[in-house]
C-alpha cells in the first residue's frame, strides 16, 4: 500500500493573502497615530517570511522603533491564526485535481497540520476537503494543545501517526517547512518540500529533504511514477 502523508498550509491551501492581511493590521495597530510608516508589498513581505525574517526586524523594516516592533510581533502571533483570517486562504493551485488523482488511484491519504481541529474543520468545511481525508487520517492539534515549536510538536504528531495507522509498503511525506522535514526523516520517511509554501528553496535546501519541487501536484506525480516503476 502507498501512503502519502501531506502538510495542510503550504501544499493543499495557499496562506500568504492571511499573514499578508495581519501584518498591515499589526502594523497599523502598532504604529502611532501620526507615525509613518513604510507598508511592505504584498510580494516583497512573503518573500521576507519565506527567507525566515524575524518579525521584530519586518516590524524595524517597515517603519517602527524596537518597541513598536516587539508590540508588532506580539499582535501577530496573537492573531495570524486567528478568524476572521482564515478567510483570506486560497486553495493551491491545482490542489483539488491532485486530491482527486489520489483519490482515484487509492492511494492512502493522510493530513499532518499545526492546525488546531477548529482551523482545520473550518476549512475542510470550506472548500469541501472532507471527502479526499477519513476522519482517522486527520493529525492536528487539539484546540487546547499548549504549543511549544513546529519543528518539536510536528514529530510527535507524525510519531502518534505511525503508531495509529496500518502498515504501508513505501510512506512519503510533502511540506514546505524544516518542521515536516524534521518530522518525516525523524521516523525514517521519504519526504518532498515544496516550494510553493511558507520557504524558499534556500531554506529548503539548509534542511536536505530528498527532493525539493514546485508544488503538491508535481511531488504527487513524482511520488506516483516511483510507485509504478516499482510495481513493475
Amino acid at each position: 500500500m502507498l501512503r502519502i502523508i501531506t502538510d495542510f498550509d503550504g501544499p493543499i491551501v495557499d496562506v500568504s493573502e492571511r499573514y499578508y492581511r495581519v501584518y498591515q493590521l499589526c502594523l497599523e495597530k502598532a504604529r502611532q497615530p501620526q507615525q509613518q510608516v513604510k507598508v511592505l508589498g504584498k510580494k516583497e513581505f512573503w518573500q521576507m517570511k519565506r527567507d525566515r525574517i524575524a518579525e521584530t526586524e519586518i516590524g524595524i523594516l517597515s517603519g517602527l522603533n524596537e518597541e513598536q516592533a516587539l508590540e508588532f510581533s506580539k499582535l501577530r502571533k496573537q492573531t495570524v491564526h486567528t478568524q476572521p483570517y482564515f478567510e483570506y486562504d486560497v486553495l493551491a493551485e491545482g490542489a483539488i485535481e491532485t486530491l482527486s488523482k489520489i483519490q482515484h488511484l487509492h492511494v492512502d491519504l493522510a493530513v499532518m497540520t499545526m492546525r488546531r481541529v477548529r482551523e482545520l474543520d473550518y476549512a475542510f468545511t470550506k472548500y469541501d476537503l472532507g471527502k479526499f481525508f477519513l476522519e482517522n487520517r486527520r493529525y492536528c492539534l487539539a484546540n487546547d494543545y499548549v504549543k511549544t515549536r513546529d519543528i518539536e510538536d510536528k514529530p510527535l504528531l507524525m510519531q502518534r501517526a505511525l503508531a495509529e495507522l496500518p502498515p504501508a509498503t513505501d510512506t512519503w511525506m510533502i511540506g514546505d517547512t524544516e518542521a515536516d522535514i524534521a518530522a518525516a526523516k525523524r521516523h525514517n520517511i521519504k519526504v518532498i518540500a515544496v516550494e510553493c509554501g511558507i520557504r524558499d528553496r534556500i531554506k529548503l535546501v539548509d534542511y536536505q529533504p530528498d527532493l525539493i519541487v514546485k508544488n503538491f501536484s508535481v511531488a504527487v506525480d513524482i511520488i506516483l511514477d516511483n510507485w509504478q516503476q516499482q510495481a513493475g
